[in-house]
């Protein structure tokens, strides 16, 4: 009797080629999987402003008293921090460098939370308001102020903050309300 020899697994050139076809689908399908991460990183970055300024409307009625959400300008982007008034005037800039109105809550920065998200605004926008300025250089447009108020028998306003993706090509993001 003659034995058969039975050989398991697979050829050099067998693995070879697989590995190929898995190399140059990996390459074909990373891009855009890039793109579309970028994209989630950005509408998480614009539900989480959208909640910070809920929880500061939360904490004005929490602590019946004026609060806001104060952005400014730092090295490398913006941070914003919530402030309580201290005198029954409103938060405002004067006061919270007097020590009057106090920080409540550290200061954050966006992109701290959200890898290659920041505030920004697309050159050229048109303004918002009709009669109204465009956005420019300052991502970041409350009327007149760099503060968005909460106090808590104000109705809701809407506020423009304008994250962008910092590491591809933009688009011009205005928050919305997320179901």
């Amino acid at each position: 009797m003659t034995s058969i020899e039975v050989s398991y697994g697979y050829s050099l050139i067998e693995l070879t080629i697989v590995l190929g076809l898995v190399a140059t689908l990996s390459a074909i399908a990373a891009p855009p999987l890039l793109t579309n991460l970028d994209d989630f990183r950005t509408a998480g970055a614009v539900r989480h402003m959208s909640a910070r300024l809920q929880a500061a409307r939360m904490e004005a009625v929490l602590r019946s008293a004026d609060v806001a959400l104060r952005f400014t300008t730092a090295a490398g982007g913006y941070t914003y921090a919530v402030f309580q008034d201290g005198n029954g005037n409103g938060v405002r800039t004067r006061d919270i460098q007097r020590g009057i109105d106090r920080q409540i809550q550290a200061p954050e920065r966006l992109p701290d939370q959200f890898t290659g998200v920041d505030f920004g605004a697309l050159p050229g926008l048109p303004p918002i308001d009709p009669a109204g300025s465009p956005p420019g250089d300052d991502p970041i447009r409350l009327g007149s102020s760099d503060i968005s108020p909460s106090a808590p028998w104000a109705p809701r306003r809407r506020e423009f903050v304008h994250p962008r993706q910092t590491r591809c090509t933009v688009r011009d993001m205005h928050p919305r309300r997320v179901r």
